[in-house]
């Protein structure tokens, strides 16, 4: 078993252990939507594109040029870095080795929660500046859906923080939780199920979205980057993909706590258990229709209530 950090000091080991699983979830970020779109094909009987295949679009949109609307302003121009860097800096909140997160402080899952909404409030400002009303029609669907996804997340992370008796998603997915673990398991999987579905509908999935869809009038996430081309729509991608995976990783860590594995061991577990939860993605998407829109607000309940369950069994 390895020795844990202190708090406020990093030993080496410790650096490199979240250094090396950072590296892994950047690396296979689009690989997991590819697992998602394989599984779902294979599931449903069609051959489907390979899992590689978000890399070979990131690859073919790196080489082209950009094209902007004489309707946009810099705003516009801005929104796929801001995206990007508020991923990454989400990404860094995390405790990806299972020990403690690169950037650890008491408070960060209130941080973590509202960086990716500083994202998304990019993305929406963005649609926005295009005039298009099929982007603005987008952007008030993923802001209102947003709205409701946001206090599921929140009694997740107020559940976590009472079973660990911490403020840090360090302690809530790290060494306080894989200490816990086995008293409140069952509590740990209710709220990792609340993730999931939660997951589901931050990151536009089946059964809230479908990012292969083409109709404008059901389009939510798609609608809003309709006008982004070339690096700037790469970026885009590369974000989402970074986004379901981070989620995945945390899903990863209610389930599978590595504290005590070294850091080739934990790195080797996360990019395993986010595959997974990539053909869990499939699966559902495989299984399940899209829900028609009025309909949403009630599955986004759904996952809320699971972790309001787990938040029950927790104050026992």
């Amino acid at each position: 078993m390895q020795a844990l950090p202190a708090d406020g000091a990093w030993s080496g080991a410790a650096l490199v252990s979240s250094l090396v699983s950072l590296g892994a979830l950047l690396l296979i970020a689009p690989l997991v939507p590819g697992v998602a779109t394989r599984t779902r094909a294979l599931l449903t009987g069609r051959r489907g594109p390979p899992v590689w295949q978000l890399y070979a679009d990131l690859a073919r949109l790196a080489r082209k040029g950009t094209v902007y609307s004489v309707t946009t302003t810099w705003m516009f121009r801005l929104t796929p870095s801001v995206l990007v860097a508020t991923t990454l800096v989400a990404a860094l909140l995390v405790p990806l080795d299972g020990r403690r997160a690169l950037l650890a402080f008491t408070g960060d899952a209130v941080a973590f929660a509202y960086v990716l909404a500083l994202g998304r409030f990019a993305l929406v400002l963005g649609a926005l500046d295009t005039g298009s009303s099929f982007a603005g029609m987008g952007a008030s669907r993923e802001v209102t859906f947003a709205s409701l996804v946001e206090p599921g997340l929140f009694v997740t992370l107020l559940a976590l923080s009472l079973g660990t008796h911490d403020l840090s998603l360090s302690g809530m997915l790290g060494a306080p939780l894989w200490r816990q673990w086995p008293a409140i398991a069952p509590a740990v999987l209710l709220l990792a199920a609340s993730v999931f579905v939660l997951m589901l509908a931050e990151c536009a999935r089946v059964p809230v979205d479908d990012p292969h869809t083409h109709l404008e009038l059901t389009m939510i996430h798609e609608a809003m980057v309709l006008d982004h081309s070339g690096p700037d729509l790469g970026q885009i991608l590369y974000a989402g993909a970074l986004k379901l995976t981070l989620f995945g990783a945390i899903i990863v860590g209610l389930v599978m706590p590595r504290a005590s594995l070294g850091p080739a061991a934990s790195a080797l577990v996360l990019a395993v258990g986010v595959v997974a939860v990539g053909v869990l993605v499939g699966l559902v998407e495989a299984s399940m229709a899209r829900l028609r829109l009025p309909r949403v607000p009630l599955y986004i309940a759904s996952g809320a209530a699971l972790g309001l369950f787990g938040l029950i069994l927790l104050m026992r």
